[in-house]
């Protein structure tokens, strides 16, 4: 079972697999900021401090709130991100947090849909 280190409220919890780093900071009280929950407001984003490679890829909505420049610099939204089965330690930092809440989203090129 991976744990996940909140560095900030110096917290450690196990939790399963494939858990998304906000649902478990919400459950066990680790306080990572959050507002929204679904990566529009940009409150929970965080940057991994250990473990980023046991972390699922960065979803579409990351790239729109985020944009290169913080993907670039290993930010991720909690609301969006799992982790998968080894442990990890997350930080964040509220003046990062306030410019990324301002940040406009990115408009993301549709691809067609090959549904027919």
């Amino acid at each position: 079972m991976p744990k996940i280190h909140f560095v900030n409220s110096d917290k450690t919890f196990d939790v399963p697999e494939n858990s998304n780093i906000l649902r478990m900071s919400l459950r066990y009280d680790g306080e990572l900021p959050n507002l929204c929950g679904g990566g529009i407001c940009g409150t929970c984003v965080f940057k991994p401090v250990e473990g980023a490679d046991h972390l699922d890829k960065i979803t579409r909505q990351e790239q729109r709130k985020l944009g290169e420049e913080w993907l670039e610099k290993g930010y991720r939204l909690g609301c969006q991100t799992f982790i998968k089965d080894q442990d990890v330690a997350v930080a964040w930092d509220m003046e990062i947090t306030k410019q990324v809440k301002k940040r406009k989203p990115d408009k993301l090129e549709r691809k067609p849909s090959t549904v027919k």
